[in-house]
């Protein structure tokens, strides 16, 4: 069974008091608990969240802000736009993010998994906390377009955001940081640990003798980047895409000419759901995403040390097996989790 994180506990058992007294708001109530927890297995949280503990009421008004086009400026856009639940939390069959105007942006929209374990955010780690994370997309040209005071000056004009910013910060004052607060405690709820994969970790389930096989290749050809249970180490690495680099990925934050073309680990978790595949949505399939390791590596300068001996040795059985065992990281629960869902 997972457990809850103690750090949070007392808010939790306060909110439940809280929900059950107060009956006329819907918004509420209906949030089962726990909404955070530590998965078995799982290495302690980022710590991003302890200056801003879940609470039922700050994650309902997160969600709420999070299915809301009001955030963008022609208000046709909304966070779920290129983050949709069936999809894992990314934008399913689209290469790039879609923004207002039907404008396109640069890069793939990344699954929104596990984030409470992240302490930078964004392909090139160009956010280092989950809190300032959202004030891209909401003032980026391309996507949202808007502006936090003009955010706040349509919510206070909105006949229920007052009343649940009051429930979740105790003052129906609108701020950005309270806009920020509940969409990052929303976020951090967004966690994905029970999978097949999962279940097999706890001794519940059984792999196939396929998937068991693409196992023991994962963690032959892939742990060094997709580290377990997270699966994703975090770091930034150049992965073999191109020679030159139209997106200097890392190098923009850094500005250093040895991150160029380097790119955040994305996790493998619902993998599957989550395509097109790579920072730039080039690869629609996964067995183009193993064909590119198989066949295509480009080496360069910056290329990741394990992939410094150019293409891996992945034969087409073996291929179908290492499928097979990324079929196991589906987690069912999580895209159909009403929980996460726009109410």
């Amino acid at each position: 069974m997972s457990k809850i994180h103690f750090l949070y506990l007392p808010i939790v058992i306060v909110c439940v008091f809280i929900s059950s007294c107060e009956k006329s708001d819907k918004e509420i109530k209906e949030v089962a608990l726990p909404l955070f927890y530590i998965p078995d297995g799982f290495p302690n949280p980022s710590g991003q969240l302890q200056n801003n503990p879940v609470t039922t009421a700050g994650f309902a008004l997160g969600r709420k802000l999070f299915y809301d086009p009001i955030l963008s400026k022609d208000s046709t856009v909304n966070c779920s736009t290129c983050h949709q639940q069936f999809g894992s939390f990314s934008q399913v069959d689209h290469s790039l993010s879609h923004g207002v105007n039907n404008l396109l942006g640069t890069r793939n929209s990344p699954a929104l998994i596990n984030l409470a374990w992240h302490s930078e955010f964004f392909w090139d780690g160009g956010s280092n906390h989950i809190e300032v994370q959202p004030i891209a997309p909401i003032t980026n040209p391309v996507e949202m377009h808007e502006t936090l005071s003009n955010v706040i000056y349509k919510l206070n004009r909105s006949s229920t955001y007052p009343s649940l910013f009051r429930s979740a910060y105790g003052s129906d004052t609108i701020t950005s940081q309270g806009i920020l607060r509940a969409l990052a405690q929303f976020m951090s709820c967004l966690i994905s640990a029970n999978s097949k994969y999962d279940q097999v970790r706890n001794g519940k389930a059984f792999f196939t003798a396929t998937e068991d096989s693409g196992y023991t290749i994962f963690k032959s050809k892939c742990t060094s980047c997709h580290k377990e249970p997270l699966l994703t180490d975090l770091t930034y690495r150049n992965n073999g895409l191109d020679a030159h680099f139209a997106d200097a990925g890392r190098a923009r934050i850094t500005t250093l000419a040895t991150d160029s073309g380097k790119f955040k680990v994305p996790t493998l978790r619902n993998i599957v759901l989550s395509y097109p595949y790579m920072h730039d949505g080039r690869l629609n399939t996964l067995s183009k995403v193993i064909d590119h390791y198989r066949s295509t590596i480009v080496l360069s300068s910056t290329i990741d040390p394990s992939l410094s001996s150019g293409n891996m040795s992945i034969t087409d059985a073996e291929k179908a097996q290492l499928l097979a065992f990324l079929s196991t990281l589906t987690d069912q629960t999580f895209i159909t989790d009403k929980r996460f869902s726009a109410q």
